[in-house]
């Protein structure tokens, strides 16, 4: 169950010669692909692919009738591993996963890739996650294209510019036997257009028709094969590259008026340059420009006698290239210097070092720009101090002004996310036992170490939570605490951290969150696929159906090694103290590890909802849960969102005037999950919370039962008011 469903969009991939294609940049990559006769297909979901992803899946079929092979990989180094099919054999294959961070994952089988080079084209889609929508560290794909010598392809991003480079890619890839990266810069994977199709093409080589199988030796990743593998990408495999990118031209130039200025920049930033241009009235909406523009859709390799030909008869030209180091703008300083041409270069000395070139950001160094070259006739109706009045610095007023009226709200949990009892529970457990060194993980659960939980020193890599508390646990008080996720179990987690851990005699706790999915990624399926957590079920909520090829989380660690193990249900709070208390002070050696067991809230919603608007609009008795706070019982003193921090648990003015202080109050985004109850009965903090069920669609019983609990209620309500009143007089 994935995060949103493509079944009726994938139906566009069938579209033949011709035929108007529209959609977005994630479907137009898959028609693209599917246009070019690719083999195999494969990845691992992470933003902002996880659609790509999921399309696919949602594909099979499509795939199937090609006799295209499709997989969801355990990993990124497994996805890159796939690519292997193309070393030896004429067969194309992609495979797609998240930015630096798959990257880094996929590094040891893509360098052994791009070593013995390949035969059928070999293409990484990876969604390139830097700027200001990015959930990750900040680093580029374009170093490892360059340690590794695999060309990075990174395209205009319009549809037909898409998927004419993914065709083109594929033929680049033969041409130079050199697998690439196809980058999909965030805005790129989103947007919306359209192209002329073309007819899908079946694979050369399918299972319905195989290859021979063919070995050779020369492309063996081991000396003395290595020495000459590295020479081959030099003196061959460069070469072919350049002279394919020359001939097909897949760099663009475009010319203008003012033949003196010149920028160079890479594709997926092109429509940012345009738009900058634009209002500063040098361009307009469909990309004629005043000041030629030469576009890289390919990043790596710089193609020298382009760059040449462009800068040779310019006086000043603009490098435009997001983040640092300059790689693209050091290569172009080299290869015109070596080239005798003098063209003033400008880059980073008026562009930002660091962080993406947003509109603003652009429209700012570009004026900088024009403005040093002084070039007559260039007039621009925003001088440099009118687009720094455009930033809207925000003031010290302003700043308090937001603090008073806008609560701060920090990245957080989902309304009945199943994780959240679960922090709740260790942080009353901390306040018992004393501060405790947690390791934490990718996923959903690492804004766990944000407020109100503030739980969690270091978050290492997906899967490396385990890991990562080696080297801290023999220098603690307490037994080191490691949480990571269920899919990061499956990713990483079992092999790098419990297997060694458990060889290491690790005498630690390992929390691992079983929510049932890929939570952080868009809801895919995982190995262990838990079923529905039966605590918070309601009456329409019938048993999901899980695989059967299931593989339990705590099998799995009982294979590697593992003794102590407990699961739990993550709604039960109580029940999750006692788990950890007795964890973190049992004498039983070895590595504990305790499976917090609750279904993702978001998918659960997506899964019950429609079943439950069914059911109502059918007649059917139906039960859903909700919770409330009594405002005359509250004290106002918020601990129960402290200790929760749940969206839906919110405040509300007080209704006694004569109290100050607000009161605490559940909105009506609330899920029923019951946590917020759960917290405030295990912490002993206050007797506020109620549980309200609301029936749809009563049967005569209930309403027979609702009339007597009225009138019960309304003879003590109205003894309550006679005693106020005689108490008055």
């Amino acid at each position: 169950m994935a995060e949103r469903s493509f079944a009726h969009e994938v139906q566009k991939l069938r579209a033949g010669q011709g035929e108007v294609f529209k959609g977005e940049g994630i479907l137009a990559i898959t028609k693209a692909l599917l246009q070019s006769g690719v083999s195999y297909v494969g990845g691992y979901q992470g933003s902002p692919i996880s659609h790509l992803m999921d399309v696919l899946n949602d594909a099979q079929e499509i795939l199937g009738e090609l006799g295209v092979h499709f997989e969801a990989n355990g990993s990124e180094a497994t996805a890159a591993a796939m690519l292997s099919a193309s070393i030896n054999y004429p067969l194309r294959g992609a495979v797609t996963w998240k930015s630096t961070v798959g990257t880094n994952v996929a590094s040891d089988a893509l360098s052994n890739l791009a070593s013995s080079g390949v035969t059928g084209g070999a293409m990484v889609i990876v969604g390139e996650d830097y700027g200001e929508g990015s959930s990750i560290m900040q680093e580029r794909t374009y170093a490892f294209a360059m340690k590794a010598q695999m060309w990075l392809i990174d395209p205009r991003p319009n549809l037909p510019s898409i998927v004419d480079m993914v065709e083109k890619g594929f033929a680049l890839s033969e041409a130079s036997n050199t697998p690439l990266f196809f980058m999909m810069r965030i805005r790129g994977c989103h947007v919306t257009g359209e192209f002329f199709a073309k007819d899908n093409q079946p694979p050369a080589f399918s299972d319905r028709n195989p290859v021979f199988p063919n070995r050779e030796a020369e492309k063996i990743i081991l000396p003395p094969n290595v020495y000459e593998q590295e020479r081959e990408k030099i003196a061959e495999r460069l070469p072919a590259a350049l002279k394919f990118i020359r001939e097909h031209q897949l760099n663009e130039f475009f010319p203008g008026k003012f033949e003196q200025l010149g920028i160079v920049v890479q594709g997926g930033v092109y429509n940012t340059v345009i738009r900058a241009l634009q209002r500063q009235g040098l361009a307009n909406a469909f990309g004629d420009s005043d000041i030629p523009i030469y576009v890289m859709n390919v990043a790596y390799p710089l193609v020298p006698e382009e760059l040449v030909t462009f800068c040779r008869d310019k006086q000043q030209v603009l490098v435009l290239e997001e983040g640092q180091p300059e790689y693209v703008e050091q290569g172009i300083h080299t290869i015109l210097r070596r080239n005798g041409v003098d063209t003033r270069v400008y880059g980073k000395d008026i562009m930002p070092m660091a962080g993406e070139y947003t509109g603003q950001v652009m429209l700012h160094g570009l004026t900088r720009f024009l403005q040093a070259a002084r070039l007559p006739g260039v007039e621009l109706p925003l001088d440099l101090a009118a687009v720094e009045a455009l930033r809207t610095p925000l003031t010290e007023d302003d700043r308090l002004t937001l603090m008073d009226n806008v609560p701060p709200r920090p990245s957080g949990l989902c309304t009945g996310c199943p994780e959240r009892p679960l922090f709740s529970a260790l942080k009353q457990v901390q306040k018992e036992l004393g501060p405790f060194h947690i390791s934490s993980d990718i996923g959903c659960h690492s804004f766990a170490t944000l407020a109100p939980f503030n739980l969690g020193n270091t978050i290492m890599g997906y899967g490396l939570s385990l890991a990562s508390s080696s080297g801290i646990r023999h220098t603690l008080p307490h037994k080191s605490i490691s949480i990571m996720g269920d899919g990061g179990f499956w990713h990483n987690g079992l092999t790098s951290g419990v297997t060694s851990a458990v060889f290491n005699k690790h005498d630690g706790l390992l929390i691992i969150v079983d929510n049932g999915y890929a939570a952080a990624t868009g809801g895919q399926d995982i190995p262990s696929l838990v079923e529905p957590n039966k605590i918070i079920a309601t009456t329409i909520d019938a048993d999901r159906a899980g695989r059967d090829d299931q593989q339990p989380i705590d099998e799995a660690c009982r294979g590697a090694g593992v003794k102590w193990i407990r699961t739990v249900s993550t709604y039960s709070v109580d029940t999750m103290k006692d788990t950890l208390r007795e964890a973190l002070t049992t004498e039983e050696k070895g590595l504990k590890v305790i499976i917090a067991e609750g279904e993702c809230m978001l998918n659960r919603q997506r899964r019950i909802k429609p079943l439950m608007k069914q059911s109502i609009s059918s007649g059917k008795r139906t039960l859903r849960a909700r919770f409330m706070v009594d405002s005359e019982t509250c004290t106002g003193d918020h601990a129960c969102i402290r200790i929760s921090g749940c969206p839906s648990l919110t405040i509300k003015p007080n209704p006694d005037p004569l109290r100050k202080d607000p009161v605490s109050y559940v909105d009506n985004s609330c899920v029923g999950c019951g946590v917020c109850g759960a917290n405030a009965h295990a912490a002993i903090l206050c007797p506020s919370f109620s549980r309200v069920d609301l029936i749809y669609n009563p049967s005569r019983w209930d309403r027979t039962v609702a009339g007597v609990r009225q009138r019960v209620i309304g003879w003590f309500q109205a003894r309550g008011e006679r005693k106020d009143r005689a108490q008055v007089l």
